[in-house]
């Protein structure tokens, strides 16, 4: 009896040692699965910088939020510099934790931008990306916990078996939060607009999610801004109406567009040169028949002709025999100015946008031919309109012409563009009466071009030679074919 007593007790002692064995066989599993998991790193990505040594940008909108998953290259936001409007990507794999502007908030270039729970591997590039010192220190951190959560699984596995399967559910209930998450790829363009049109929005006391859009991807513009207020005004009561034309009529104070500030800058130190202006009335007759030939001709829109790509390679054509207009000054020590003749001509022309005046750069025209310098006026002005020029679409420009005309006037005075040391502002073209060579009174189409030049140096002499030179290429087309090389 004794001896069955102690075999038993033995077998029972055997078996609980079994049990334990088996739990921590189990404990160690459940560990090395929770270890070998990668730990997160939560850092501050900055904004870099964009070029052109712009140092703020104002926020138009942000493409995720908080706790929205996102891979790399996915578009974060986007911003409007002075210049142009850039879409900041994301470098890394990673959830989002925390937006640090709000929509047109002045975001600053080298501060933080976002918090990135990192889940990807980081180069020594990306590192520069970030912030340099962490929230907190996330190695010990995620020490700690790896070695809370061994502990606690040791417990639950002599506790009994069937846990492992309770946490794998965890994990993977946590994975489809996360998943469920990520930001839809679907974006609502229409509240997709530049600052000028969310500062008319707020004056006008519009919401812009209601405004049906009208430019690229939905973009909302001014015109729809206004054509949303007149239907909004004709739907309501006499009262309502008289109300809200009081209101409008109140004075308000807003901040400058990031546009609108750019062009303070540039003019308030062009008023510190001084301007020489010259004025020269074309006759374009014999250039518009050239036009209406070749236009005819022309198997599709795009590739009709305007009076602006000849005139365009008339200046450059003058400019090959008056370089000096051609050339940037230097003005940073006012003891020792410099003249730098620029071997391009690298030519800026003003765009007139819904978000204000741009000047996109058509490089190199002196190589270009007149379909050429045609077919980049019309990529550049549509990238210009749909407020996609990149900054490198409006820097190194060596001269400018500006083209009033497309909207109405003769004589202007344009302003010089600092450092350049001339511009030229073309008018509108009409028909006057005029004299022929029979003292006949005959039918002219006029044009005025209109010249400034920075008299500190260049004379009145050089800035009407090289203006009757283009002057006389304008009126006789062909010549212009001889000087092309």
């Amino acid at each position: 009896m004794v001896t069955t007593t102690h075999m038993l007790r033995r077998a029972l002692q055997h078996s609980s040692l079994s049990f334990r064995y088996a739990a921590l066989m189990r404990s160690n599993q459940c560990r090395a699965f929770h270890i070998s998991r990668r730990l997160d790193i939560v850092k501050p990505f900055l904004l870099a910088d964009i070029g052109e040594g712009i140092t703020e940008c104002q926020l138009i909108q942000w493409f995720v939020q908080p706790g929205a998953r996102v891979e790399q290259f996915d578009k974060l936001c986007e911003v409007q510099s002075d210049k142009a409007s850039v879409e900041i990507t994301s470098p890394f794999d990673g959830v989002i934790k925390k937006l640090y502007y709000d929509p047109d908030d002045m975001a600053i270039t080298g501060k933080p931008l976002v918090d990135i729970d990192i889940q990807s591997e980081i180069s020594e590039a990306d590192e520069a990306k970030l912030a340099g010192g962490e929230e907190e220190s996330s190695s010990g951190k995620n020490a700690d916990a790896a070695e809370e959560e061994v502990k606690q699984q040791e417990m639950e596995a002599e506790a009994g078996a069937g846990q492992e399967t309770v946490e794998l559910q965890n994990d993977s209930s946590k994975t489809e939060s996360l998943e469920s998450r990520r930001p839809a790829s679907k974006q609502d363009h229409r509240t997709l607009a530049t600052p000028a049109v969310r500062h008319l929005t707020k004056e006008l006391d519009v919401d812009i999610a209601e405004v049906k859009g009208s430019g690229k991807d939905g973009r909302v513009m001014k015109e729809d801004v206004h054509q949303h207020v007149s239907q909004r005004s004709q739907q309501s009561t006499s009262s309502e109406s008289a109300a809200a034309t009081a209101a409008w009529r109140e004075d308000k104070q807003v901040p400058l567009t990031p546009v609108q500030s750019g062009m303070f800058k540039l003019m308030t130190r062009s008023l510190n040169i001084p301007h020489f202006l010259y004025t020269c009335a074309a006759d374009v007759s014999a250039l518009t028949a050239l036009r209406k030939k070749l236009n005819a001709a022309a198997k599709s829109p795009e590739q009709k002709l305007t009076h602006l790509p000849f005139i365009i390679k008339a200046v450059s054509l003058a400019l090959q025999h008056h370089p000096l207009l051609n050339s940037s000054l230097n003005t940073k020590d006012p003891k020792k100015p410099g003249l730098t003749y620029r071997g391009s001509h690298n030519f800026g022309f003003g765009a007139d946008t819904p978000f204000g005046l741009m000047v996109p750069v058509i490089r190199n025209v002196q190589d270009l031919s007149i379909a050429e310098i045609a077919s980049q006026l019309r990529q550049l002005s549509d990238k210009a309109r749909n407020n996609r020029l990149a900054p490198s679409d409006l820097r190194d420009a060596t001269f400018t012409i500006s083209n009033i005309g497309s909207i109405g006037g003769g004589v202007v005075a344009p302003v010089i563009s600092e450092p350049q040391v001339a511009i030229v502002g073309i008018g509108r073209s009409k028909i006057v009466p005029a004299f022929d060579e029979n003292d006949e009174l005959v039918k002219k189409e006029e044009l005025v071009l209109s010249w400034s030049a920075d008299h500190r140096v260049a004379d009145g002499a050089e800035c009407a030679r090289c203006a009757e030179r283009v002057r006389s290429m304008i009126e006789d087309p062909a010549s212009m074919v001889v000087n092309m090389r």
